[in-house]
């Protein structure tokens, strides 16, 4: 259950959940199979196998589980069809089929096609931290996250919660480089620098020193620190981006072995103690990346 991507998120008033009402509240959206004629679903499911309630809660931590079904109908396919039927259609007709007439053409033949197509799911996870007053989302984009969000604000009513950042944090990723890193980041080896320029361009760096004069270059060059990779408190380590999005987040062997003890025979007890840690770790990183951003509460 370890995130391996953050969007980050915060409150903008005081947030608790009802927790007498919360399960019922889940249950407005629980996931459902496609019908025959439906090209997507989503809904809410248990994060924990077999588990009652459409969350899970480790004190004032809970998570959510969204789950999505997709008909896979490739595009060529239908394409392929379509063109077939044109082409049977003007041959008996001697006239061409206009453009609206293609497009019902199509979604006649998606609708038949539904029932036959290949599902794919997938899922995006998140937790709420009432402690600090913040939702993370494992999602790599804005969309997804968004997605997610959306849906828990339907079944909740509210969640007012704005990103992290409202603003781009370059300037300040930047000077980690130039002047000193905040107590407890140590930068690593890997990197991109853009400059602010329309049309400037892009540097991309792995396995390399970014301590070296041919990297400073860039950046006393007038380019920005668009992504870096940083190890936080020998508990972690990630890549930071300018909107404070983090990617590739791996946590260290200290605080993953912690619950070694557990048996992976017994599913739902090492979930449930991963989550419990987990959710504390991110806790503090993100009430710590709140202070080295100066980000208003």
């Amino acid at each position: 259950m370890w995130f391996k991507n953050l969007k980050l998120y915060r409150f903008t008033q005081p947030f608790t959940f009802d927790d007498e009402k919360l399960d019922l509240m889940m249950q407005s959206m629980p996931f459902r199979n496609c019908g025959a004629q439906e090209i997507s679903s989503m809904g809410f499911v248990s994060p924990i196998s077999k588990g009652e309630s459409l969350y899970h809660q480790s004190g004032k931590a809970y998570w959510f589980t969204l789950k999505r079904e997709d008909k896979m109908l490739p595009a060529s396919v239908i394409n392929a069809e379509l063109a077939e039927k044109v082409s049977q259609i003007e041959n008996e007709t001697g006239a061409p089929v206009a453009k609206k007439a293609q497009k019902d053409l199509k979604e006649e033949i998606v609708q038949r096609l539904l029932p036959r197509a290949f599902n794919k799911h997938g899922y995006i996870n998140a937790y709420v931290s009432l402690d600090q007053q913040i939702v993370v989302v494992d999602a790599s984009s804005d969309g997804s996250a968004e997605v997610l969000l959306a849906c828990l604000r339907k079944c909740i009513g509210s969640l007012p919660v704005v990103p992290f950042a409202k603003s781009q944090q370059q300037e300040v990723l930047t000077s980690w480089l130039l002047k000193d890193a905040p107590e407890g980041i140590e930068i690593l080896d890997e990197a991109e620098f853009k400059s602010p320029a329309e049309d400037g361009g892009i540097i991309r760096c792995k396995q390399q020193n970014l301590d070296a004069e041919e990297i400073l270059a860039h950046v006393q060059g007038g380019k920005w620190v668009q992504k870096i990779a940083v190890a936080y408190r020998d508990r972690l380590t990630c890549i930071i981006a300018e909107d404070l999005s983090i990617k590739r987040l791996k946590f260290t062997d200290v605080v993953k072995q912690q619950n070694e003890d557990i048996s992976r025979d017994e599913m739902n007890a090492r979930l449930d103690a991963d989550f419990t840690l987990f959710a504390a770790e991110v806790d503090l990183f993100a009430k710590d990346l709140q202070s080295m951003f100066n980000l208003s509460e």
